[in-house]
């Protein structure tokens, strides 16, 4: 998979086959890349770079910047972190993701550093 995903990648794991969404989620999509290039600087080749001696972003890492870009588009109905879910009344939205985080190599899934 290469890098960075595609607009067409994360309405392919959304399900969306129409382009009325297709604005915001090439935001939602910029923002999700941003994201992970600032976080796993210095641990991908981000920018294609022949002579680099970091690797590529893995498929993993491509799969993990489609779900983050999904999440954040579908939080967008939500802006006050709750989802009403009718009869049970409002639940709290969880403001990370763990498999996301888990695909990423990000947070507790980190490796250690040393520097």
């Amino acid at each position: 998979m290469p890098w960075p995903p595609q607009l067409q990648d994360v309405k392919d794991y959304v399900g969306v086959t129409d382009s009325r969404d297709d604005v915001s989620l090439q935001v939602a999509l910029d923002a999700a890349v941003s994201y992970v290039e600032d976080v796993l600087a210095g641990s991908y080749n981000f920018t294609g770079e022949l002579l680099s001696v970091l690797p590529a972003p893995s498929p993993r890492v491509v799969q993990g910047t489609v779900r983050y870009a999904a999440r954040q588009h579908s939080l967008r109905r939500s802006p006050d972190g709750t989802i009403d879910m009718g009869e049970l009344g409002t639940a709290r939205i969880p403001t990370n993701d763990p498999a996301i985080e888990q695909l990423l190599g990000i947070g507790r899934w980190r490796a250690p550093m040393v520097g």
